[in-house]
């Protein structure tokens, strides 16, 4: 994983490690991260983001803690192997669920309608 494939929004409400750890998940999840690959290291991805490497480390724990990663004496973080049925659809979806609450609230506030809102979604998903 490069540690430019995460993307850290300062200006965002949610906390800078948390962004990091549901990243990850998420990219666990969708398969994106396997088991057994590493993660960069926290110098790595607090210099690629310009953030405090503590920040960086305090979401590597967490999700260490959850079973997600794992150490890896020398080779740093990286993804544990999962329980079986730990990434179901259901799960995915649980993952993605807030975001998908927030936008639907926002785009309410906003008086949009729901086709244009799936429209743009559908769009940037396929430029992603």
């Amino acid at each position: 994983m490069d540690a430019t494939l995460l993307h850290i929004q300062p200006a965002a409400p949610q906390p800078i490690y948390r962004q990091i750890a549901e990243q990850i998940r998420r990219l666990v999840a969708g398969g994106q991260l396997a088991v057994g690959d590493t993660l960069p290291s926290v110098r790595d991805v607090a210099a690629a983001h310009a953030i405090n490497p503590m920040t960086v480390s305090k979401a590597y724990s967490q999700l260490e803690a959850e079973g997600v990663l794992e150490r890896q004496r020398g080779k740093g973080m990286a993804v544990a192997a999962q329980p079986a049925g730990r990434d179901t659809p259901a799960q995915r979806w649980t993952l993605i669920e807030p975001s998908l609450d927030a936008v639907a609230r926002q785009a309410r506030e906003l008086e949009l309608s729901p086709d244009e809102v799936i429209a743009r979604l559908s769009q940037r998903m396929r430029q992603q």
